[in-house]
């Protein structure tokens, strides 16, 4: 002890810096109910899991990617978000001040006059669908409400005695119709949500008139009126649809999720499948909020069994909740 003393007074004399060596501090013990101490019984100690990184049972844990109906997903919310920005401060108030400043009579003869101009566009895809029928009465309801209805600001043809209700048709339709898909879906600017096979579509519809007829249709003077005519006559007419869908969890989801349903229905119909324009009409009124609206039962399956003689009342058309990422009559504008 004495020579430890002697070799510290010799270091400190020479002014040397002493480096004691510090045992690392012991954990502190974890805190034991005293319950659980005096019974002796074991104590788990929580340990943190490792990040997932091997599969499990036998499947690699993977993150939840884009659906194959949208490879350009962030490009095309994107351009929705800036559509809906521009909607809420533009278009909407602008369609809510034609619906303010316009009565109702006159915006329902704007609506069936634009309507009407497009009604031979919809008989040739009839023809080219090979549904010579729908096409005659396409034309005849044309021929009707051109004369009767003034030029076709009264739809006369719907009703009594004629009953020729109209019917939504266009290229598009008639490429799904022979089994082309709808391609990627877009959300585009002025359009608003479409896939690859809509916009070629409705290009061709779009030619028709132009080029078959010629003046007025392909004139500064009748197709800028015209174009802000049916943007805002839409924007009116779906502004229920659009609120629902903005306010859902994923509104962008639910837009694209909107759209290629009704579509694929649309499609669908044509070949005699499922309830069609019936269909639509319910999922609007739903998303509208109609509580009114009749429910329509889905088509039961080839092998279901026959119906009981007392069946239960048909369970309202069931609007999917959206997913982030989900699996299509007109769509809901672009804003």
């Amino acid at each position: 002890m004495g020579a430890v003393l002697h070799a510290v007074a010799l270091v400190w004399a020479s002014g040397q810096p002493i480096d004691i060596p510090v045992a690392p501090p012991e954990p502190a013990p974890l805190a034991v109910p005293a319950a659980e101490a005096a019974a002796g019984t074991p104590v788990p100690v929580p340990v943190a899991a490792p990040a997932p990184t091997q599969p499990v049972d036998g499947q690699a844990i993977t993150v939840t990617a884009r659906p194959k109906s949208d490879p350009a997903q962030a490009v095309n919310q994107a351009s929705f978000e800036l559509v809906q920005q521009v909607d809420n401060k533009l278009v909407g108030p602008a369609a809510e001040t034609y619906k303010k400043l316009v009565p109702k009579p006159a915006r329902a003869g704007l609506h069936n006059f634009i309507r009407n101009i497009g009604e031979p566009v919809v008989a040739l895809n009839f023809l080219l669908q090979l549904k010579p029928g729908k096409a005659g009465e396409t034309l005849g309801r044309f021929a009707i409400n051109s004369t009767l209805g003034l030029g076709g600001l009264i739809d006369v043809a719907k009703g009594k005695p004629f009953n020729l209700p109209h019917r939504h048709n266009g290229f598009a339709n008639t490429l799904g119709f022979y089994g082309v898909g709808p391609g990627p879906y877009l959300y585009l600017p002025g359009i608003g949500s479409t896939s690859l096979r809509d916009v070629v579509g409705g290009a061709v519809d779009g030619l028709v008139l132009p080029m078959g007829i010629g003046a007025p249709f392909n004139k500064p003077y009748y197709t800028i009126p015209n174009g802000t005519i049916r943007s805002l006559d839409r924007r009116v007419e779906f502004d229920c649809q659009i609120k629902a869908l903005q306010a859902a969890d994923d509104p962008y989801a639910a837009t694209r999720a909107y759209y290629l349903k009704k579509r694929q229905a649309e499609i669908d119909a044509l070949h005699g499948r499922g309830p069609g324009p019936q269909l639509l009409e319910q999922c609007r009124n739903q998303l509208s909020g109609d509580t009114k609206a009749e429910p329509v039962a889905a088509p039961a399956p080839a092998s279901a069994p026959a119906a009981s003689p007392d069946p239960a009342p048909a369970a309202p058309l069931p609007v999917e909740p959206v997913q982030a990422n989900p699996s299509a009559a007109p769509t809901p504008p672009s804003p």
